[in-house]
């Protein structure tokens, strides 16, 4: 099967996204596939050779070490480069929208090159050109609208229209979605909020979790750092409970020696280093980004606990590469979490501070309560979570959509 993967930002560390890109590509073409990447930026760094890479350049607003640029007129090139612009300077996100028209406008002139495409979390409105000319699978990995319900309670009410503005591609997604016949989701509580939230009709969903690289994420034999807590979060937003968990490990340091390693990229001067600043736990707090597969591993496998505080999860792949590690997890009981993690974790109500700190210290101070978590985590992480089975599982859905548009484009009988 010759399929088109299309993914708007794929670098491993910018998000689930890439990381969802980079392991069911290589689930693919070790099945005997052919995958080729649609990428905007930031581009996928560690492909499986095997896997080809189509950048699909933007104006690239939002790099890095150039937040909300404004690009010189010489690199405006078409009008999907000005609705780009004009989106950023009138506070709205674009690039959902405008890499599905890019995306699009590559496919219209390779259509005999693919058996089939699969969108990524884009859900941009150029998807309906590509479901015109060939099958087209979608994953959502959850609703953005539990995001953007997150970010308006956090925010004071005179940025709130501003909030608002930047999710106004929503509008565009639920639109998208519920036009595509074949959607993915990564577990049943996705696919709830995703029927509730979007409009689609269940039949549309299929429930596909993601996997981890067991070999890669796994129990090591040095010693765990006493009272190490690890927490993994793809974005510095209220939505993954940050400030919770530092306020947790500000009032647990009064009774035990602690530490966290928070793996997550802050805003420079934002409201998490400011919060770190303002409890004082710059002694025992340490940001951590752009770390390798190899180094969030290794760093995993050291702690006596990792800790998901979020307030909402679609699935949660950091959940997982905890319980590969063997690493006691306490998780907020919210979203999909009590779905992956089963009895494998210790479940808190998520945004209660009190219950966090008083769960953290009782298995900090509990080495068999730990090893029991241990040990179970790694023995469900190894059971209901491998690449090789999502690559299969998403094969099927591939088929199913191939047949659909097949019968759904059936020359009529003269």
């Amino acid at each position: 099967m010759r399929i088109a993967l299309l993914s708007y930002r794929s670098k491993a560390h910018c998000g689930g996204q890439g990381v969802y890109v980079r392991y069911l590509s290589q689930g693919l073409v070790e099945l005997g596939h052919e995958v080729e990447v649609f990428s905007g930026q930031p581009y996928p760094e560690d492909l499986d050779p095997r896997v080809r890479l189509t950048e699909v350049p933007s104006l690239d607003l939002y790099r890095d070490d150039d937040p909300f640029r404004t690009p010189h007129p010489r690199e405006l090139r078409d009008r999907i480069d000005l609705l780009e612009l004009a989106t950023m300077w009138t506070a709205g996100f674009p690039e959902p929208r405008t890499f599905s028209l890019r995306a699009a406008r590559l496919l219209a002139a390779r259509t005999a090159d693919f058996d089939v495409v699969h969108d990524n979390q884009c859900l941009g409105s150029g998807l309906l050109d590509i479901a015109a000319r060939l099958p087209l699978v979608a994953t959502v990995h959850h609703p953005i609208t539990r995001d953007r319900a997150v970010d308006l309670a956090a925010t004071p009410w005179r940025r709130k229209l501003f909030v608002r503005r930047w999710y106004g591609f929503l509008g565009m997604q639920q639109r998208v979605a519920r036009q595509i016949p074949d959607l993915i989701t990564v577990s049943s509580s996705s696919a709830g909020d995703i029927a509730a939230d979007f409009g689609v009709a269940p039949e549309q969903l299929r429930t596909v979790p993601l996997g981890v690289d067991t070999d890669l994420f796994r129990p090591r034999e040095t010693p765990r750092v006493p009272g190490r807590i690890v927490a993994v979060a793809s974005a510095d937003k209220p939505l993954k409970g940050i400030a919770h968990l530092l306020n947790a490990v500000a009032r647990l340091r009064h009774t035990r020696e602690v530490e966290l390693r928070l793996v997550a990229r802050l805003e420079p001067n934002g409201p998490t280093e400011k919060l770190i600043a303002e409890l004082g736990l710059a002694d025992i707090v340490t940001p951590v980004s752009g770390m390798s597969d190899e180094q969030l591993a290794e760093l995993l496998a050291s702690a006596e606990i990792a800790c998901i505080p979020s307030m909402y999860e679609g699935f949660s792949l950091p959940a997982v590469e905890a319980m590969a590690s063997g690493t006691p997890l306490v998780a907020s009981r919210a979203g999909a979490l009590p779905e992956v993690v089963g009895d494998c974790a210790r479940l808190v109500a998520p945004g209660d501070v009190s219950a966090l700190t008083g769960t953290l210290g009782e298995l900090l101070g509990d080495p068999a309560q730990r090893e029991r978590l241990s040990a179970a985590g790694r023995a469900r992480a190894l059971d209901l979570f491998s690449w090789p089975a999502v690559a299969a599982q998403t094969v099927a859905v591939y088929d199913q959509a191939i047949a659909r548009h097949r019968d759904n484009h059936q020359e009529a009988p003269c």
